[in-house]
């Protein structure tokens, strides 16, 4: 149909309806819009959207705009009423409703930011330099089919890892997913950048068992394993979807678990030989049996026997795959300093270990909560361990732990499974040769702090330095640090890219930026840290 002399009324007409039929259908968004580039974001998504599934979109007129944007955003530094807010949220219930926020973004200008759990330290997912941008927030795409016959799982990826975890254990109590121990995190960017937890040595990462996928492209197509070819497949198995796409869904693998797993937590502070047992631990927790994980956690408490002064407490926390009798055999094997006793562990199943290891003696229905955490003001960084640090570098360790006030730092054994899988099977890396990763975090109350906090995790950072990997020193996709390097108001650098790429991707970031190049060469999927595009003459520069 051509356009006539009357085409302004059309257009007029038009907008009323469209204004209409957001504010009924969806309850989402004011009477009225006065920005004429807002009237023409919402006249897209409506001629984009699936027959009459109504795109639920938000402003920051609708009354429930904050909850949604602060609903699993986890970090207040990203809170604050200085920081940038989208101009629309859009909560899909539909892959549609994805695709169409995809093409009126890249339309009309708009940076776009997907959320699936909200867990990204540096909030990457919700926050964003370019202003105005639009945030979709997968909490309602969340939908988990279990298949018991073929132990396998397709996952939508605002799913939180606690509903997987039910949701299997709801199926089969002899099926378990190796993924990470928080229950809130969300699926979408846990497989996107890897999803380390306490089955990685017996399986591998969440990303190793990914066997398909659907994602949203650039030119907001559906694409799955099949059509979106091997190369795309490969970057958004742990090097990150947001930098190629907006994952919808994924196919995983179950691995077999026992129908009975025991578990045990061992605290012992300085006093009560810690250090020395730290110090063991790297010689053993990488070359146990791969049924066996030992995790550690260290972190300041407050000491009745230094008379309430504090010291560092290091938490060994135990998962078997098998029976307390095995265990207690291993243990007395390999790990007898410990002295785990058989009235330290319990038996369970195998779902009911993470309510173990995040709320112990919660009900099992506590995995199904997206959001039972009070938010707080966090930084993190992370590294790998090759080599066992000294007593000596232990002890400055702890002194500086002893510094600050809620430091918590959390050590992942690898070896096992991660040591047989090739460091470019998928852009995770981080394979034979780690001993153990450390996640350092640092929380505190007031948005006053916040210098003060960072300086202290920054020095931290540095002392740690000759203990850990180098050349590069290497750092863990998902426990996001800016400091590592960024792009910065929207500029996008190969060499500055390459410095915090080779961090997280070794020799992978290359692969991923020939990736990046040929299905997002225009750059629309970006944050601070995505993979950045490059030109013909910087690519032949590259492969020199």
């Amino acid at each position: 149909m051509g356009i006539s002399r009357s085409s302004s009324e059309l257009v007029s007409l038009l907008s009323f309806i469209v204004l209409l039929s957001f504010s009924i259908g969806a309850a989402s968004i004011s009477s009225s819009v006065d920005d004429y580039g807002d009237d023409h974001f919402l006249q897209c998504l409506s001629v984009h959207q699936f027959s009459n599934n109504q795109v639920p979109v938000y402003t920051s007129k609708n009354s429930s705009f904050s909850t949604i944007f602060q609903s699993s955003a986890r970090n207040l530094r990203f809170l604050s009423p200085k920081s940038t807010k989208p101009q629309f949220i859009i909560t899909p219930s539909h892959e549609s409703h994805v695709q169409a926020a995809v093409i009126c973004c890249r339309k009309h200008g708009l940076d776009l930011k997907v959320r699936s759990g909200g867990h990204d330290v540096e909030g990457l997912s919700y926050v964003s330099d370019i202003v105005p941008f639009v945030m979709v927030d997968l909490s309602n795409f969340r939908n988990i089919t279990i298949d018991v016959e073929d132990s396998s799982a397709w996952i939508q990826a605002g799913a939180s890892l606690g509903e997987v975890y039910y949701r299997i254990g709801d199926k089969s109590k002899t099926l378990g997913f190796p993924a990470g121990l928080a229950p809130t995190v969300g699926v979408g960017g846990h497989l996107s950048g890897g999803g380390i937890g306490a089955l990685v040595r017996k399986y591998g990462l969440a990303a190793d068992q990914v066997i398909d996928a659907q994602i949203v492209n650039v030119d907001g197509k559906i694409l799955n394993r099949k059509t979106m070819g091997k190369d795309l497949f490969w970057a958004i198995r742990g090097g990150g979807g947001a930098s190629f796409g907006v994952i919808l869904s994924w196919k995983v693998k179950l691995v077999p678990v026992p129908p009975i797993v025991t578990v045990a937590t061992i605290d012992r502070t300085l006093e009560q030989d810690a250090t020395n047992l730290v110090y063991r631990w790297q010689f053993v927790a990488d070359r146990l049996d791969e049924d066996l994980y030992i995790g550690l956690k260290l972190s300041p408490v407050v000491s009745s026997e230094r008379g309430g002064e504090k010291t560092v407490q290091a938490e060994f926390y135990i998962l078997f795959l098998g029976r307390v009798d095995k265990l207690l055999q291993l243990m007395e094997q390999s790990f007898p300093e410990l002295g785990l006793k058989s009235k330290d562990c319990t038996e369970m199943s195998w779902v009911e270990s993470h309510i173990y290891f995040s709320a112990p003696g919660s009900p099992l229905e506590l995995l199904l909560d997206r959001d039972p955490a009070s938010k707080i003001f966090m930084k993190a960084k992370s590294d790998h361990v090759k080599v066992p640090i000294s007593k000596d570098g232990l002890e400055g360790f702890w002194r500086r732990l002893l510094q600050e006030d809620m430091p918590v730092m959390l050590l992942t054994p690898y070896g096992g499974r991660m040591s047989e899988i090739s460091e470019s099977e998928i852009p995770f890396p981080h394979r034979v040769g780690n001993i153990y990763n450390i996640l350092y975090m640092v929380n505190w109350f007031e948005q006053s702090e916040t210098e003060k906090h960072i300086d202290w995790m920054r020095r931290l950072y540095k002392y740690m330095a000759p203990y850990v990997s180098k050349s590069p020193r290497t750092a863990y996709l998902n426990y996001g640090d800016l400091d590592l390097g960024q792009n910065e108001n929207g500029e996008f650098s190969y060499s500055k890219a390459r410095v915090w790429g080779r961090k997280y991707f070794k020799n992978n970031f290359e692969r991923l930026v020939k990736v990046k190049s040929e299905v997002d060469p225009g750059n629309f999927f970006k944050n601070k840290q995505s993979i950045p595009p490059i030109t013909l003459n910087l690519g032949k520069k590259m492969q020199d």
